[in-house]
């Protein structure tokens, strides 16, 4: 792999140039840094967030501004994140090469680690891709990319996570409410009958607005349950009729003693169906 980019860096500086384009994108717009090199000071520019035919102009008038051909190669980077990977392939699909990075695997300065600023984090990116691009592959971890497919995939489990989580939320925060006044319900059976009858520490009726803020409370933890139980109903069925390679992953795995199917399913989606495990290493990338 090091070779390569090597060998790549010998055959851009020895003719045939590459524009380099880092990405700090925001909610509100996108800083681009554009360099041909290290020892060139980046072009700045910024746009909306998610003007992506505004960011091929702006690649045009960087190739313009340093004097490059319109067939010059493209490599650019951003860090992972909120805008996930439709921006990887919107620029794949124009013929640009693109890296999606780790952010957790960004150096820090320390004694800059609180200037957090675009500048600091355009620049840094910039400076990290020509490493990179110099046969440095371990400044940075480069995120594997899905596809559409696999990425679709992983709806399920991940809405089904949440979902447990979120009314684990509100069932915390129902305790949470009667301990304030002296109050332990265990969230079991009839909770609405309970809740209706509940007496605080000195045995006088619960305050009529938190009853009523109790009352709302579960019916999101009724509602929630009901979505878990569709999730879940749909998963199974999907184990028992899909013919999909990645189903019958999860149906082999779930067949070995200590792997429940949540286990199996997770694995599965998340790593086995698409990732090339030869190695630890890509487990994290």
């Amino acid at each position: 792999m090091a070779t390569q980019a090597r060998t790549q860096h010998r055959e851009d500086a020895g003719g045939t140039p590459t524009l380099f384009l880092a990405f700090e994108l925001g909610v509100v717009t996108w800083r681009l840094g554009f360099t041909t090199g290290t020892a060139q000071r980046p072009r700045e520019r910024q746009v909306p967030a998610g003007a992506v035919e505004t960011v091929l102009v702006e690649i045009d008038w960087a190739k313009q501004r340093f004097g490059l051909p319109d067939h010059t190669q493209v490599v650019s980077c951003y860090e992972a994140g909120r805008d996930s990977f439709w921006l990887h392939r919107f620029l794949v699909a124009h013929g640009i090469e693109n890296l999606v990075v780790d952010s957790s695997s960004l150096e820090v300065n320390r004694r800059q680690r609180r200037a957090k600023t675009d500048r600091l984090d355009g620049h840094k990116l910039l400076a990290m891709l020509l490493r990179y691009r110099t046969g440095e592959q371990r400044v940075w971890s480069v995120v594997r990319v899905p596809s559409d497919d696999d990425e679709d995939r992983r709806q399920l489990h991940r809405e089904l996570v949440t979902t447990k989580r979120g009314r684990t939320r509100i069932m915390n925060r129902i305790k949470g409410l009667l301990a304030g006044y002296g109050v332990r319900l265990t969230l079991w059976g009839d909770v609405p009958t309970q809740l209706a009858h509940l007496q605080q520490w000195d045995g006088t009726p619960l305050p009529p607005a938190l009853r009523a803020r109790l009352q709302r409370e579960y019916q999101k933890v009724g509602f929630l349950t009901e979505q878990i139980a569709a999730l879940e109903a749909k998963r199974r069925m999907l184990l028992r009729t899909s013919e999909a390679p990645a189903v019958k992953q999860v149906r082999q795995l779930n067949t070995l003693r200590g792997i429940g199917l949540n286990s199996a399913w997770l694995s599965v989606m998340e790593f086995f169906a698409w990732r090339d495990l030869r190695t630890p290493k890509p487990v994290g990338a």
